[in-house]
């Protein structure tokens, strides 16, 4: 007689590999894992949830007084992964508060595996008390061994469970340093829920000390906010320097849909550089809850109000219980391409276009405001009739929009603001040249002066940059830095040799010809000539060749060994000349020594030094005369500078508002002895 088929031919076989993508490696943070908890905590109508952290970093506990769970409830709902509460007869909604229940998969509870190796539980319902410890070892070998069905956690003593309602869990074996960070975890709990507070009858408290809206730490940085809905208000509210708010539509236009919540920017951008987070995001959360860290980067945007944006949106039209959970696995995100997700984009892509328009608008009017508070453009406005005005006051809120975090920056952006304009003004002004006729010649008079006051200005901004390349080298001398950094930055800044060097350039064809012939040069020296210089460079300017050699700040050489050296540079590039057919143009030798050459022991002998040199078109040039003739250059220029009118003295007062400038320009520290 043959064998009766099998009751059940065929069975699904679940491993307990799964965890490893449920629980154990679900999440990569701590507020995360522990924002699952207090969620289970909510949906157990809790109204106080106690996280407690040891301060050795032993353990975390966290207790609630929510309904507990008896011995039935922890096997059929705690420990069955997946159970699905809301498709339970009147799941979907706590009992006591009426609350819309967060959870849904019923799998947030193994996340707790990916910040500590055991779990201990205690819980109390009615009386009835359960604990038990899972251990992520045994979990792990239960796996490696191939494992499926059913993993047994370790009871424990019910009678050591001191709760009367609620339940504990408490992580031991941690892997991440919880107890480290505390301001940490009572912030980003913070930004994670929306329905922290007495409002609910939900209070969260770390080590104690509840957490509340300020917690966030983000209203004290917004400075316009446009706000959603019933609660949206309560946000704007909380900003203690809001300079302006505004309540928007909730909804798109024939959408049952409605958000809550807020968007809104910052006054300075670097505001949003939080410590351990990027502030610079539009978060998502549902019922109450995180669930989507940036709505923002699902858009294209480039404009510049962007780098100041943030917000939070309640959306809890993307959870509703008769439709499918939009939430990924990880329970950090949503399906992007759900019609609900693409509904929010559209609403929260209106809005970020109404807020582009206004921000601009508040930011120009903020602009000319803050600019004028420095007495020296407010008289340039002054200054400035009509239209003119207008547009100057525009140009102002533009630099506003700039992200600057000093203000020195920002004076320096007016600066260029004014000088901008001005240029503009300067095209302005040939432009009326058209309109002088002989009945007028007396603008004529007035034109030029303001295209010289524009000129001499532009050229006061020059010196003063150039001044600051002094500055620099000087201190490079003085802190002894490497010959080859000096030698780089004379090079890239040759004018310091001769002012009139402005445009020093190079051909690469010659410098690399030149080079050959150096190279055979370099080849007849000695191992001491060769070691008492850094090295030797090539340039044209101003229709002269131009060779520079750095030596050794530390040789002593002499006037012959110099000539010697010069004399074989300067028959190698005469060679290379005459042979493109340039025999006459002009060369000139320069080096720099860092000490005087041996035979300099008088005036006549260094003057007697400079005539032998001159010979072969060379001279030489120590480093603090360098750096002292390029102050006299300059000084030169800023005395006289007084008179280079009002452009130059408004620039001196923004970038110097506090200081005296009555006809005094000087700008060049005291000369280098």
């Amino acid at each position: 007689m043959p064998d009766a088929p099998p009751a059940h031919p065929y069975s699904l076989t679940l491993s307990l590999n799964i965890l490893n993508h449920l629980g154990i490696n679900l999440y990569s943070n701590v507020p995360a894992v522990l924002a699952e908890v207090v969620a289970n905590s909510w949906d157990a109508d809790a109204e106080n949830v106690d996280i407690d952290l040891d301060p050795q970093g032993g353990w975390v506990k966290i207790t609630d007084d929510g309904h507990g769970m008896d011995h039935a409830d922890v096997n059929y709902k705690y420990l069955n992964v997946g159970f699905q509460r809301r498709a339970q007869k009147d799941g979907a909604v706590t009992p006591k508060w009426q609350r819309p229940v967060m959870g849904r998969k019923g799998i947030g509870k193994l996340s707790l595996f990916s910040v500590a190796r055991v779990i201990e539980v205690e819980t109390a319902k009615d009386g009835n008390r359960s604990a038990f410890r899972m251990v992520l070892g045994d979990i792990e070998e239960k796996i490696k061994a191939g494992g499926e069905g059913t993993y047994y956690p370790e009871p424990l003593p019910a009678e050591t469970v001191e709760l009367e309602r609620g339940t504990r869990v408490v992580l031991t074996e941690l892997k991440k340093a919880i107890y480290q960070a505390e301001a940490a975890l009572r912030k980003r709990l913070a930004r994670r829920f929306s329905i922290i507070g007495k409002k609910y009858h939900f209070n969260v408290r770390i080590n104690g000390s509840p957490i509340t809206l300020a917690d966030r730490e983000y209203f004290s940085k917004l400075q316009y906010v446009w706000w959603y809905g019933e609660t949206g208000q309560q946000y704007a509210e909380a900003c203690p320097k809001l300079e302006h708010n505004e309540c928007r539509p909730d909804s798109l236009d024939g959408s049952p849909n409605h958000i809550s919540g807020w968007i809104g920017t910052v006054g300075e951008s670097g505001s949003l550089r939080d410590a351990d987070e990027n502030l610079n995001k539009i978060t998502v959360l549902v019922r109450g809850k995180l669930a989507q860290e940036d709505i923002l980067e699902a858009f294209s945007e480039g404009g510049m109000y962007t780098k100041y944006l943030m917000g939070e949106i309640n959306a809890n039209f993307l959870d509703v219980d008769d439709q499918e959970d939009i939430a990924t696995t990880s329970r950090q995100r949503v399906i992007e391409d759900d019609p609900r997700y693409e509904e929010l984009k559209a609403l929260v892509h209106r809005e970020l276009k109404h807020i582009e328009s206004r921000w601009t608008e508040l930011r120009n009017r903020q602009g000319a405001e803050k600019a004028q508070e420095l007495p020296a453009i407010r008289e340039w406005l002054n200054e400035l009739n009509g239209d003119t005005r207008r547009r100057a006051e525009r140009l102002f809120g533009r630099i506003n929009q700039i992200a600057v975090e000093r203000e020195d920056d920002r004076r320096r952006l007016f600066v260029h603001g004014v000088l901008a304009f001005e240029s503009l003004r300067y095209k302005e002004n040939l432009d009326a040249l058209d309109q002088i006729s002989t009945e007028n010649l007396q603008a004529l008079a007035q034109v030029f002066t303001n295209l010289d006051d524009i000129e001499a200005t532009l050229y006061h901004q020059i010196v003063r940059e150039r001044v600051q390349v002094i500055k620099t080298l000087r201190e490079k001398v003085e802190q002894s830095a490497r010959e080859k950094a000096i030698q780089q930055y004379l090079f890239d800044h040759l004018w310091l040799l001769d002012p009139s060097w402005e445009r020093a350039a190079t051909s690469e064809y010659m410098e690399s010809r030149l080079q050959n012939e150096f190279e055979k040069i370099d080849a007849g020296l000695s191992d001491d000539e060769r070691a008492g210089r850094v090295d030797i460079k090539y340039r044209t300017a101003s229709g002269k060749h131009i060779i520079v050699e750095l030596k050794k700040a530390d040789r002593v050489l002499s006037t012959p060994i110099l000539q010697d050296q010069v004399m074989k540079y300067r028959s190698a590039l005469r060679k290379l000349l005459v042979a493109d057919g340039r025999p006459t143009e002009p060369i000139e030798i320069i080096c720099i020594v860092g000490r005087e050459l041996s035979d300099w022991q008088t005036l006549d002998d260094r003057s007697t030094s400079e005539k032998a040199l001159s010979a072969y078109d060379a001279r030489v040039i120590m480093y603090q005369e360098l750096i002292n003739r390029a102050y006299q250059a300059y000084q030169e220029y800023m005395d006289r500078s007084s008179e280079a009118g009002r452009l130059t003295r408004l620039i001196a007062q923004i970038e110097s508002p506090d200081d005296e400038h009555e006809g005094n320009n000087s700008i060049v520290p005291t000369m280098v002895e």
